[in-house]
């Protein structure tokens, strides 16, 4: 026999291929004629001459549905056996072997037989489009995920078989196959769909017709949202700007004013008026703008949280621009309706049109913009005002003394020269002042400089007065540029203040998630997580984790810390209900800490506070703390999975192997112990009465169990060399042919009635391996292959060679190896069935045999089926070297 090409067929090179095309026939529910459509559609790509296969349709008894198949190839089932019953499910391995062009799947959400390779039909389309095969399947709208619990309250039924949304949406095609509620209580009153006192009580019930018009509509709306996905990823994939009006889109714009709770609620109306359409709520934050009050910040804060409540996304934006920077995620998102709110502007910017409404409907092209106006007059909101600080008045200080500093040189410079511009003079000091302190400094050093300069330097001297119009102008131009100039280096060194604070909370989140990422256990997370938390916002930080039905506390900074059992109440109260309580919250308020729930993805992972008044609400310490407290519960999360991960791994390994160990010690080693005593116990009792023969046989018996024991022994030993790093690996040039002649000597009294054949090449390149290693590994594979094939069968030895390796293949006649198994056959203590030789191993062989050649830098694998559905081959591929004469002298 000669092997196939390994570029075909070996396992160690598989071929990687692109994704199948997956279309679904979306229906209301059942008897719209998905099944029947489908199968119309699929004729017709047959008559085109396309390689059409049906893996799986149910017809459900329908003649006309029936009719359709003849034909097409329809695939055999596979039959699983459960409970004492013989079901028949999808064969996705004859599908795959098959690999039509096209793949008729009936039934999406199917839930298989318990023993199937997935649970789920879907899981089983997903696998077969991974390897490149169109599929086409049918699914009512009831069995998507998100929607059971509208169907169950609208129907009363619960589907147990669903689909995740996500699958449906990465569906390449769509077909909804659509008629009207009457028309399906007509063909379900004509037995079309079910037999007719299935029908009768169907009808009374789920095929009600307001049950089949709400349907009706989600399937439509289903269809058209997964369109318009698909419509927005193409022209985002090709460049085309938006907004693209295929389906409604909505932004809406808050601030922090006491608008913004009233532009949320309008833009759910809104979104509720024009069938559910998504909704986005956005906040632009101007990086140039100073940072705005506690009482905005706190109004902005419950405004996006109030979004996410009423179910829209939340997103910031930043810019110094709004217009621009909301026009530009409008244009990025297929943003159709902008809503944004109308206080009473000033009268000159409302003429100049340069309110914000105004530049919206300007540059909005293809967006409709709504305007909500303030229903209640109410007086302007004073801008917040900080409190002067020593810092402050210092600022104003300096910023004097640099005009005296000025005032000093220009005095100097005028009783030098005759003729000196000393206004340039003036302008420096208010610069530096503005540089240095900000806008305020800079504008009090600006005024101080007019009076000044007008007071010592113009005409009349020594007075305020201005004697010449010259003079005035001068002074007023003056006065105007040091005004724009301490303006806009205030305006640049609190950019520079507001852009160091964004870069020191980028970098001290970045700091905080390397140090949690480095963290090592629950214990280490939680102390990092206090000590990061407790630096970013200046106060005592704890965390605490749950043990048991209580929390304890984990960690504390800067220092051990202990709380009361007001603290403890708000803490539990925080766990338990999964928001903040403490200093500052609506619960237990007098608490002198404030405590946040730790939310990971998959639930809570603990509680952090901080100390009481540590963090102003809205404030940049407050941001960061809260983005330190999401990392923190993510790594806490992290930290307890990998725990419990190990955990339970470590306690699965620990059971299988005691168990696997138990049964070979028990039962392998037990049975030819008690061969070998049995034999010998009866000569030495009855050697002198036994026949010649008869003792022949008892001594015979007792070597060949001795040898089976001592192979045992010998593979208990290789496997502790393997898993303990005691192989020696001595490596020279072989010759595999000499190899495989060797281990076929070896195994050759245990052939009995089965044969072997031997398939070299005249020439074969050398390979530098441990010629003992290798020829102890293939003495192990034809053991198991002689162990499984039946008597009369053959047993394969094979060489070749490709570009870059030499492959030795041993290939038997047994019963095969399932392909769910394939990946677990060189597990230790693994057996795949009763082996038809009585001497069976511990199933410790292929293991060996994989350790040994991964030692020697090769890959060992294994292909079952070979022919028609039996045999088993094992691929050794070890890989070449060039010899020079040296090497091989």
């Amino acid at each position: 026999m000669s092997l196939p090409e390994p570029s075909r067929t070996d396992p160690l090179k598989p071929a990687s291929r692109k994704r199948g095309r997956l279309k679904v026939f979306l229906g209301m529910s059942p008897g719209v004629g998905k099944t029947y459509e489908m199968l119309r559609a699929a004729r017709r790509r047959k008559a085109e001459g396309d390689d059409v296969v049906v893996g799986v349709v149910e017809t459900h008894g329908r003649r006309e549905t029936e009719s359709l198949l003849r034909g097409l190839e329809v695939m055999a089932r596979q039959p699983i056996d459960y409970k004492s019953r013989t079901l028949m499910e999808f064969d996705i391995d004859g599908a795959l072997a098959r690999r039509p062009g096209l793949l008729l799947v009936d039934e999406y959400a199917h839930s298989n037989v318990p023993g199937s390779r997935h649970p789920k039909r879907w899981q089983d389309v997903e696998e077969i489009l991974a390897a490149g095969v169109d599929v086409w399947t049918t699914l009512n709208v009831q069995h998507l995920e998100s929607l059971s619990d509208v169907v169950l309250r609208i129907t009363g039924v619960r589907q147990r078989e669903t689909v995740p949304d996500g699958v449906l949406s990465k569906a390449d095609d769509i077909e909804v196959i659509d008629i009207t509620p009457e028309e399906l209580r007509k063909r379900l009153a004509e037995g079309k769909v079910y037999v007719p006192e299935t029908a009768r009580l169907a009808s009374e019930n789920f095929f009600k017709v307001e049950n089949l018009t709400a349907l009706r509509e989600m399937a439509l709306r289903r269809a058209a949202q997964t369109v318009d996905d698909h419509l927005v990823a193409t022209l985002r994939e090709k460049g085309v700007q938006g907004p693209w009006a295929a389906g409604e889109r909505i932004v809406v714009l808050i601030g922090g004013d006491g608008m913004a709770a009233e532009l949320v609620r309008t833009g759910r109306r809104l979104s509720d008026m024009m069938m559910d359409a998504p909704w986005t709520v956005a906040h632009v934050d101007r990086p140039s703008a100073s940072s705005s009050g506690a009482a905005r910040a706190a109004r902005l804060a419950e405004a996006l949280k109030l979004a996410e409540q009423l179910g829209a996304r939340t997103v910031v934006l930043s810019g110094d621009d709004v217009v621009r920077a909301v026009m530009d995620y409008a244009h990025q998102n297929n943003v159709t309706q902008i809503v944004l709110g109308k206080r009473r502007d000033n009268r000159l910017r409302e003429l100049l049109g340069r309110s914000l409404a105004a530049e919206l409907l300007r540059m909005s092209r293809g967006v409709a913009i709504h305007i909500v106006t303030d229903r209640a007059v109410e007086a302007a909101e004073p801008p917040a005002r900080r409190p002067l600080k020593a810092t402050d008045l210092a600022g104003y200080a300096i910023g004097v003394g640099f005009v005296g500093i000025a005032t000093a040189l220009a005095l100097a410079l005028d009783q030098s020269f005759e003729r000196v511009d000393l206004g340039v003079v003036y302008l420096s000091a208010v610069l530096a002042a503005g540089v240095l302190y900000g806008l305020r400094p800079a504008l009090a050093a600006a005024t101080a400089a007019f009076l000044v300069y007008n007071f010592l330097f113009l005409q009349p001297r020594y007075s305020f007065a201005i004697g010449s119009p010259t003079d005035i102008l001068t002074l007023l131009v003056f006065w105007a540029v040091a005004l724009v100039t301490g303006y806009l280096a205030g305006r640049v060194k609190e950019q520079a203040r507001r852009a160091q604070r964004r870069a020191s909370a980028v970098s001290a989140l970045l700091a905080a998630s390397q140090t949690l990422t480095d963290a090592d256990g629950v214990t280490e997370t939680a102390r990092v997580l206090a000590e990061q938390t407790a630096a970013a916002a200046g106060a005592k930080a704890v965390v605490l984790l749950p043990q048991g039905d209580d929390l304890t506390l984990a960690a504390s900074a800067p220092h051990a810390e202990t709380l009361g059992s007001a603290a403890m109440a708000a803490a539990r109260w925080a766990w338990e209900h999964g928001e903040p309580a403490g200093h500052g919250t609506g619960t237990l308020p007098n608490t002198p800490w404030t405590f946040r729930p730790l939310q990971g993805v998959r639930g809570r992972a603990g509680v952090a506070g901080v100390e009481a008044e540590a963090l102003a609400p809205g404030s940049d310490e407050e941001r960061l703390a809260i983005a330190l407290l999401d990392q923190g519960a993510v790594a806490l999360e992290r930290a307890r999975l990998a725990g419990e991960a190990v955990e339970t791994e470590s306690l699965r390994r620990a059971d299988r192997f005691r168990g696997a160990l138990m049964n070979s010690v028990s039962h392998d080693l037990r049975t030819p112990l008690s061969t070998v005593l049995g034999a010998s116990t009866t000569l030495i009792d009855y050697g002198d009465t036994l026949k010649p023969e008869v003792r022949d046989d008892l001594m015979l018996s007792i070597r060949e169990e001795a040898e089976r024991l001592n192979r045992y022994v010998g593979d208990l030993l290789d496997m502790t060399r393997l898993e303990g790093g005691g192989l020696n690996v001595r490596s020279d040039w072989v010759d595999v042919r000499d190899v495989l002649n060797a281990a076929a000597q070896r195994v050759s009294r245990r052939l009995e009635n089965r044969r072997t054949t031997r398939d070299f090449p005249a020439q074969l390149s050398l390979v530098m391996l441990d010629q003992g290693l290798l020829e102890q590994a293939v003495v192990n594979i034809l053991e198991n292959a002689i162990a499984y094939s039946p008597d009369g069968s053959t047993i394969e030895l094979a060489a070749y060679e490709d570009r870059g390796s030499v492959v030795i293949s041993i290939e038997d006649e047994g019963k095969g190896i399932p392909t769910a198994e394939l990946e677990r056959v060189f597990d230790k203590f693994r057996r795949m069935e009763e082996p038809t030789d009585r001497s069976k191993g511990a199933g410790l062989g292929l293991a060996i045999s994989k350790g040994f050649v991964e030692a020697m830098g090769g890959r060992i694998a294994a292909a079952s089926p070979i022919v028609d559905g039996h045999g088993t081959r094992i691929l050794i591929s070890l890989p070449k070297a060039i010899a020079t004469h040296r090497d091989l002298l």
